[in-house]
């Protein structure tokens, strides 16, 4: 006898009643199962829909503006710890560079003090955005059609293109003439997508300060996805830590303390009371540089309104890049600006060590730069185990023992116990002023001995003015040989 659709076994029909309700009740549990792991499936999906492929919960996406491939953390369940992270992930950390010349130049800039609340739907982030909307033709021409000798870099958001534009109309010019622009252009098969093109397009649209990258526009139009940046020319603080060659010489001390505190402000812009921007993947390959040296942060992709009213935090998944998360966050997934500071930390001991804060080549002990470098930080005689061995005689002993104090307050466990980003701006100043005080003081013993030198000089041209009715006495020639 056939049996129909959706029914129960004839034999079910000669069984003792309560087989009958045993059976029953399994039945109806793995059809309710097998419904919660379909709808668990469409969440799943729905929620990474735009977001990237999927591997064993990590996705590997690139650096958009300053590097290329790097391994961002996404989708790690909060009840990992740190160490978890670390030992799970070692095997994917994916880094490379191609980026040449660099990206994106500097131009002048105030700071906005107040920042319009942020808008949430699509519609009204393009609508209130300050910026140019550009359509695909005026970039395609902009970039010669995207050339490949126009790339600037690749990263997992897709490729960085140079181009040409009018100062004043943003139309596009031949190449060489205008102002040069950098477009990124989102890949088809984007790790990223659309949610982290918006998220730049809303933050960048409206935050304005002159340590944020300047966002010239954007192109929505069918499936392109564009954004228009300034072009920075010295590129990514990265490439100039760690990358080797002529193009890229190491940087001097100053010039680290002047990035370091570049990038602290805008950070600490960022976290102000108008804005309440918690920026989340702080790192060097996010940190460009402009003509004069002076860092501004890029990639918004992943930055998150911080918590408003009485809350303390924002939770969301983990996102970022391993290395640089505050293990509170990759614990728990609770976001706060105290997560940036944590990020701070790491790129501090990475510009005073020369160190990438992760490293398998690294011998062993040595991969992780916060967990080897943390004993040093506080030990005076031993501090200088740390510091770039290129950076011998650019600074003194104390202000280093500063910087690496400050780099150790920075990179605390707990979050409560980290400096706010306006008092890492204040110690950073500070330490500037005494590091030009220095100079100065190193420079006058030179500008004396030029100025004895030349007082001298015209004291023997006085001797001879006086010399001879009040006439300058010149030497006779000697006689000539014809």
């Amino acid at each position: 006898m056939d049996e129909v659709p959706g029914s129960y076994p004839p034999l079910m029909l000669f069984l003792p009643l309560p087989v009958v309700l045993l059976l029953l009740w399994s039945h109806s549990g793995i059809a309710k199962s097998g419904e919660k792991r379909q709808r668990w499936r469409k969440s799943e999906e729905d929620r990474g829909r735009g977001l990237g492929r999927r591997t064993k919960g990590w996705s590997f996406v690139g650096v958009e503006m300053g590097s290329c491939w790097s391994a961002r953390i996404k989708t790690v369940s909060p009840s990992y710890s740190a160490s978890t992270l670390a030992t799970s992930s070692g095997t994917n950390l994916k880094e490379s560079s191609k980026f040449g010349s660099g990206l994106y130049s500097s131009s002048g800039r105030t700071s906005s003090s107040s920042v319009p609340p942020t808008p949430r739907s699509e519609g009204e982030i393009l609508q209130s955005t300050n910026v140019k909307s550009f359509s695909f033709i005026e970039l395609k021409s902009a970039t010669r059609n995207f050339r490949s000798d126009s790339v600037l870099g690749e990263g997992g958001f897709g490729s960085v293109f140079k181009g040409w534009i009018d100062e004043h109309t943003l139309t596009a010019v031949k190449p060489g003439s205008g102002m040069i622009i950098a477009v990124k252009r989102l890949n088809q098969n984007s790790f990223q997508g659309h949610r982290e093109w918006l998220a730049e397009v809303n933050y960048l649209g409206q935050l304005h300060h002159p340590n944020l990258v300047k966002l010239i526009g954007y192109c929505l139009e069918d499936e392109h996805r564009l954004l228009v940046y300034e072009f920075m020319p010295r590129g990514s603080l990265e490439n100039h830590l760690f990358r080797r060659g002529s193009h890229f010489q190491p940087l001097s001390w100053s010039l680290r303390m002047k990035v370091a505190l570049g990038a602290a402000r805008g950070l600490a812009f960022l976290h102000g009371a108008d804005t309440k921007v918690i920026y989340r993947d702080f790192k060097t390959s996010n940190i460009l540089l402009d003509a004069n040296y002076c860092a501004k942060l890029s990639d918004f992709g992943l930055a998150k309104d911080g918590p408003s009213g009485e809350k303390s935090h924002v939770s969301t998944r983990v996102m970022g890049t391993y290395g640089y998360a505050a293990p509170e966050y990759l614990a728990t997934g609770h976001l706060t600006e105290k997560s940036d500071v944590y990020s701070f930390g790491v790129v501090l001991l990475e510009m005073l060590s020369g160190r990438r804060a992760v490293d398998k080549n690294r011998p062993l002990g040595e991969h992780n730069l916060v967990e080897w470098a943390r004993p040093y930080l506080t030990n005076k005689r031993k501090v200088f185990r740390i510091l770039d061995k290129r950076l011998e005689g650019q600074h003194s002993f104390e202000g280093a023992q500063k910087v690496a104090s400050l780099a150790f307050r920075c990179l605390s466990s707990e979050g409560r116990l980290r400096p706010s980003m306006e008092n890492v701006v204040a110690v950073l100043e500070q330490l500037q002023k005494t590091n030009d005080t220095e100079k100065r003081s190193q420079q006058e013993p030179k500008i004396n001995a030029q100025s004895s030198g030349s007082g001298s000089q015209k004291s023997r041209m006085r001797s001879l003015e006086e010399s001879g009715s009040g006439k300058m006495a010149y030497p006779r020639p000697l006689p000539s040989s014809l």
